[in-house]
C-alpha cells in the first residue's frame, strides 16, 4: 500500500506562483499513512524530467530546502510502504527511467504478481535494473517499448502485466492515471478550479475558460481536499486517464473492467475522511461497529477503541449497544487489568485474516497472520481478553451496503482474483535473488 498524487497546472496558475510540485507534494502530506518508509517527486518544466525521492517522512524529504528548484506545470509525487524490494534509497520512488524513446517516471500503488514473466521480457535482464522493485522493471519495459508515445507504450506493455496497480506516470508533456482490470487499489480524479491558488477566474484572460483548470490523481480524496481540488470521479478499473495543459482529461480504456477493490481499504487503510465507493469511510466504519455490536453484543459497562483507527467502529458499537464510549490507549487489555477491569471483552471490526495479500500489503505467509495459526480461543488467551470475536463478511457488505462481487476479500476468505504463479514466500524479494548460473 502506497500514496500516489499528480497534478498538472495551466499557465495562469504558474502566473500566480503556484507549482505543480507543491501542490502533489500538498496532496501527498493527506495520503502520509499509506506509505512512511520513503517519499519522491518528479516534475517536468514541458522539456525534461527533474526527480527527488529520499528514504523518510514526506516531511523530511519534500521540504522548503527541495522544493523550489522542483518547477513545473506537471508533477507526480509517492509515499512507500514496500511490497516489493528492501527499504533503501534505491527503491524509493518515483522510479525515472531515460529510454531511447522517452523519460518516463511512475509512481506505482500495488503489487505485481507475474514479476518474473516480466523481467524474462526485459533485454539485458536484471543487471539493468538500479533497483529491486517491480515498478523498476515496469517502468524499464515502458521506457524500452518501441511505441509512438507513453500512451502508446501502455497500451502495448499493460496487457502484460498481472497484478495490483494503480499508476501514475509521468513524461515531458503529461500525466497519466493508470488503474487495473481489478482496480484493487483506488485513484481518483479532480479538478483544481481555475480560481484556485488566486489564478484568474475563466473567461478573464482566456477563451471561455476553456483549460483554465488544473486537474490532480490521487489514491484517496482526502488529497484532492487537501489541494482544493473537487472531485470528479474514480478512475476505473482497466481505465487509463490522460492530463494535459490546457486540455480536458481524455479517457482510454486499455482492458474490460473486472472490479475488485480492497475491501481492507474501506475497513482500514484509507483516512476516515475519504469517500471510497460513494461512502464516507468514518460512516462506513461507524456501521461496521453497530453492526459488530448486533453480531457480538458484550456484557460491558463501557466501550474503548484502540486509537486511532478503531475510533468509528467503537462510536459505532457504543451507540448500537447503548454503552458509553471512552478513550483508551494501546495494550488496551494489559493495561485495563492493572487499572482494576473486571473483565476485557475485544470485538475486531473486520473479519479474522486467514490468507496473504498479494496486491499490496505486506504479509508473506500464512504464518505471519494469528487467525491462520491459532485457534479463536487461543488468541482469546494470547491477549488476555475475557472474550474475542470478529465482524463478519456479512456484517461488512451490510455495513457498506454493497454487493460482494465489487470487492477483493481474498485475505479474509482466500478468494484470489488473479493468481499468483510463483513462491508467495520470497515474492517480496524477487529482484534481490541471486541468479541462476548455467554452466555448459
Amino acid at each position: 500500500m502506497c500514496g500516489i498524487f499528480g497534478a498538472v497546472l495551466p499557465a495562469s496558475f504558474e502566473a500566480n506562483g503556484a507549482e505543480a510540485g507543491a501542490v502533489a507534494a500538498l496532496g501527498l502530506f493527506a495520503l502520509q499513512h499509506r506509505g512512511q518508509e520513503s517519499a519522491g517527486l518528479a516534475v517536468s518544466d514541458g522539456e525534461q524530467l527533474m526527480l527527488y525521492k529520499d528514504l523518510g517522512l514526506i516531511s523530511s524529504v519534500l521540504d522548503e530546502r527541495r522544493l523550489p528548484s522542483l518547477r513545473g506545470r506537471l508533477a507526480i509525487a509517492h509515499c512507500r510502504y514496500s511490497t516489493t524490494g528492501s527499504t533503501v534509497w534505491e527503491n524509493a520512488q518515483p522510479t525515472f527511467r531515460l529510454g531511447p524513446r522517452r523519460a518516463i517516471a511512475v509512481g506505482h500503488n500495488g503489487n505485481l504478481v507475474n514479476t518474473r514473466e516480466l523481467l524474462g521480457r526485459l533485454r539485458g535482464g536484471r543487471a539493468r535494473l538500479p533497483a529491486s522493485t517491480d515498478t523498476e522493471l515496469l517502468t524499464a519495459l515502458l521506457a524500452d517499448e518501441p511505441a509512438a508515445d507513453t500512451v502508446d507504450a501502455l497500451l502495448r506493455v499493460l496487457p502484460t502485466v498481472r497484478g495490483a496497480y494503480s499508476l501514475v506516470v509521468l513524461d515531458e508533456r503529461r500525466v497519466i492515471g493508470v488503474r487495473d482490470p481489478f482496480g484493487f487499489r483506488p485513484l481518483v480524479l479532480g479538478r483544481l478550479p481555475a480560481g484556485a491558488f488566486g489564478a484568474n477566474a475563466p473567461g478573464l484572460w482566456t477563451d471561455d475558460g476553456v483549460g483554465a483548470d488544473g486537474w490532480c490523481l490521487s489514491s484517496e480524496t482526502a488529497g484532492l481536499d487537501i489541494v482544493g481540488a473537487e472531485y470528479v470521479r474514480d478512475v476505473q478499473p482497466g481505465e487509463m486517464v490522460i492530463l494535459e495543459e490546457g486540455r480536458e482529461p481524455r479517457s482510454v480504456q486499455f482492458a474490460e473492467a473486472h472490479p475488485a477493490l480492497c475491501v481492507f481499504e474501506l475497513i482500514y487503510f484509507a483516512r476516515p475522511d475519504s469517500y471510497m465507493e460513494g461512502r464516507n469511510l468514518y460512516e462506513a466504519r461507524r456501521r461496521m461497529g453497530m453492526e459488530l455490536a448486533r453480531e457480538h453484543p458484550a456484557e460491558a459497562d463501557l466501550v474503548m477503541p484502540v486509537p486511532d483507527t478503531g475510533a468509528p467502529a467503537a462510536a459505532g458499537f457504543s451507540e448500537a449497544s447503548r454503552l458509553p464510549y471512552r478513550e483508551g490507549l494501546e495494550q488496551i487489555v494489559s493495561l485495563l487489568r492493572r487499572a482494576g477491569a473486571e473483565a476485557v471483552h475485544v470485538r475486531i471490526s473486520a473479519p479474522p485474516i486467514y490468507h496473504p495479500c498479494f496486491y499490496g500489503i505486506d504479509t508473506q505467509v500464512e504464518t505471519e497472520l494469528i487467525a491462520a495459526a491459532k485457534s479463536l480461543d487461543e488468541i482469546r488467551d494470547f491477549i488476555g481478553a475475557d472474550s474475542l470475536a470478529y465482524l463478519s463478511i456479512k456484517g461488512v457488505l451490510a455495513a457498506l451496503d454493497l454487493p460482494y462481487e465489487r470487492f477483493c476479500f481474498a485475505c479474509f476468505d482466500g478468494r484470489y482474483p488473479e493468481p499468483v504463479p510463483y513462491d508467495a514466500a520470497s515474492r517480496k524479494f524477487i529482484l534481490e535473488e541471486a541468479p541462476v548460473e548455467v554452466h555448459g
